[in-house]
């Protein structure tokens, strides 16, 4: 069984940290964030560390502390130092361009494609072929990454189309006469 939950996640300074009922509240330099916690799940702050224990007895309780205590590792190192994910455009003519809440991108289509941005998540686009999405949320982050993916995911054969930064597309040979 995982152990996960019985390490306690500690709160740097400058880090405010509210626990109310099943609720958790974390302010930082770059936001707050909040979120509601299971009823089987305890969360208690301690000085400058919060700990997270289950309720009831089982293994569902004690994997929803893992996994709780997993998020709210999440939302304090969100706040202290945001989270981060690059995508990569390969093709010839796929271009991307940040304009204020919306992504514009160029993908092969006969029509350019708009990416209405949710709120909390920030895009930059350093250079036409690179994408960086940012934000205080890690689920959010990786969510707007994978829809902006899904426009044009990586194909098998040239390898064109979105991937994160680092991704390895496996190359299919074409078809032999």
């Amino acid at each position: 069984m995982s152990r996960v939950a019985n390490n306690p996640v500690s709160i740097p300074s400058g880090v405010e940290v509210q626990v109310n009922g099943q609720r958790v509240d974390v302010k930082g330099s770059k936001g707050q964030i909040g979120m509601d916690v299971h009823q089987h799940v305890e969360v208690v702050q301690e000085d400058d560390q919060i700990k997270v224990a289950a309720c009831a007895g089982g293994k569902a309780a004690a994997a929803l502390a893992g996994t709780t205590r997993a998020l709210v590792a999440n939302m304090v190192t969100g706040v202290t130092e945001g989270f981060e994910r690059k995508l990569q455009l390969q093709g010839v003519g796929y271009r991307a361009q940040a304009q204020g809440k919306k992504l514009n991108l160029q993908l092969g289509f006969s029509h350019p494609v708009e990416y209405e941005l949710p709120e909390g998540i920030e895009v930059s686009t350093p250079s036409q072929t690179e994408i960086v999405v940012t934000g205080i949320n890690k689920q959010l982050v990786g969510q707007v990454s994978a829809e902006i993916r899904a426009f044009r995911p990586p194909e098998p054969y040239k390898g064109k189309g979105v991937r994160y930064e680092g991704e390895r597309v496996r190359r299919k040979e074409a078809k032999k006469k």
